[in-house]
């Protein structure tokens, strides 16, 4: 598989395509020191295979922030340095963090906006930028990654909606990009050329006045010309159209562009990837072969292959699919798909991070704080004599409820629809022996069966299948008959 070729990203060498983007994880504590529950999540990921593991945004100024990392002080060079080397350690990853900038939210809803910096404060930010990566390089760090995405500091001089009016204007592509023109010069300055540093940034901002890929292609364009090692590309999540909960912090992931930036279940798979393509062919077109990695709903392991066989990207990140199952790479690899752990994008782990909890994944054992460890020795669940004995409860109100037995070392369920022309997919993963079907028509036949599986994956054969058929809506009383 092309997934598992190697990349040279301006002399870091990932083993293979597939990326962990950096995910907030509220396992460190106030004082964004790097503590063992932190060594533990990312050396799990470097445990699974995966090329390049970018660890979640730490912050290169002193501003409150809840449980977040920090790089902003040599003091904590020596537990990033401890987390990069276990995770050297542990597999031929690569690991780089992401670096980042914000401003001051309040829980009234107040927030701090680009506008009121003056320009020493921005003149301090492009030198916090610069510190934070030589620090990132002594830690051994086998590069950085500059966060201008979604709701902070320097995604928002990239916006449309820049509402400043000097040299960092927004009325002008040239104003919004002032900024990280000034950061890569002054990075370059102080660590020289080979030390690779790439920047995650937005294809569409998904706001009412916000840019599109049309300004993201000429925004990667300039960013390739300054020498970044690779283009990360992210959509939304903004504060612009955020919803503000009386009392607490505003989360940029609440409104619209929040869900386009971490796509629920009712989203389809990779929605974002022909951004992607679309700015990797522009800049490609005009002489620069800087890699770009995509994100956004990709777990299939087809999808991931085909996206980088194709040449539409150089890399996949996978978020959520990777936090439900580390060894993604691995299994995949291995040819044990069967043992993945799909992720359901049930979005537990977003609704943790916006209100400052550890991050965890739903599909993990009751308790579990990590990712367990994969086991190939574990016992496949079992049903009892009388098989899973799935069957469907109650067809009413334009939903179907399914009902099964219990399986012995069962960790969890996962369910699988069959629509009434035979197409099935992966419909849900739960831990009770119950479930809901609300997203299908009436006056249609439905199949479903479920596998249970163990915590590391292991999985039943098949249930049996039941069928639910779903009476026409009374408004419907002359159905026609399909050309």
């Amino acid at each position: 598989m092309k997934l598992f070729q190697p990349l040279n990203i301006g002399g870091m060498v990932i083993p293979n395509r597939i990326m962990v983007p950096a995910m907030v994880t509220r396992l460190s504590g106030e004082d964004g020191l790097v503590n063992q529950d932190i060594l533990d999540r990312y050396v799990r990921y470097a445990h699974g295979g995966v090329g390049l593991i970018v660890v979640e945004a730490m912050a290169v100024h002193q501003a409150k922030s809840g449980p977040l990392l920090r790089i902003s002080d040599d003091k904590f060079i020596p537990g990033l340095r401890d987390l990069a080397r276990r995770v050297h350690d542990e597999s031929d990853s690569k690991i780089v963090p992401q670096i980042i900038h914000f401003m001051k939210v309040a829980k009234s809803g107040w927030r701090q906006t680009i506008d009121m910096l003056t320009i020493e404060e921005i003149d301090r930010i492009v030198e916090q930028f610069g510190d934070a990566v030589v620090r990132a390089r002594e830690a051994g760090f086998d590069g950085a990654e500059l966060h201008s995405a979604h709701a902070y500091t320097l995604a928002s001089f990239v916006s449309r909606t820049n509402p400043r009016d000097d040299e960092y204007t927004g009325k002008t592509l040239e104003g919004r990009l002032r900024l990280i023109g000034r950061i890569f010069e002054n990075i370059r300055r102080k660590v020289g050329n080979d030390f690779p540093v790439g920047v995650r940034y937005l294809a569409d901002e998904f706001i009412k006045d916000g840019y599109t890929v049309c300004d993201a292609k000429l925004i990667g364009l300039r960013l390739a010309e300054l020498g970044a090692a690779y283009l990360s590309l992210s959509v939304g999540g903004k504060f612009d159209d955020a919803v503000h909960i009386a009392g607490q912090v505003p989360y940029p992931y609440t409104g619209y562009s929040g869900d386009r930036c971490m796509p629920g279940d009712w989203y389809p798979n990779v929605p974002h990837a022909h951004f992607s393509a679309e700015i990797k062919s522009y800049v490609k077109g005009r002489g620069y072969a800087t890699p770009v990695a995509t994100a956004g709903k990709i777990s299939d392991p087809d999808d991931a292959e085909r996206l980088i066989a194709q040449a539409q990207v150089d890399i996949v990140g996978i978020a959520r699919g990777l936090l439900a199952d580390p060894d993604w790479p691995h299994k995949v690899r291995n040819g044990e798909r069967e043992r993945i752990i799909q992720c359901d994008y049930c979005n537990v782990c977003k609704h943790l991070d916006g209100t400052h909890n550890r991050v965890i994944c739903a599909l993990w054992p009751q308790g579990a704080l990590q990712a367990p460890a994969d086991d190939l020795t574990v016992t496949t669940p079992l049903w009892g004599p009388e098989g899973a004995e799935l069957r469907v409860l109650s067809v009413a109100n334009g939903a179907v409820t399914l009902k099964w037995n219990k399986a012995s070392g069962a960790a969890r369920y996962d369910v699988y629809r069959r629509d009434d022309q035979g197409n099935v997919s992966f419909a849900d993963a739960v831990k009770v022996t119950r479930w809901e079907d609300h997203n299908i028509l009436s006056g249609k036949k439905y199949g479903y069966y479920l596998r249970a599986c163990a915590a590391t994956g292991q999985a039943s054969s098949p249930s049996n299948t039941v069928f639910a058929e779903m009476p026409p809506p009374s408004y419907l009383s002359n159905p026609q008959p399909s050309a």
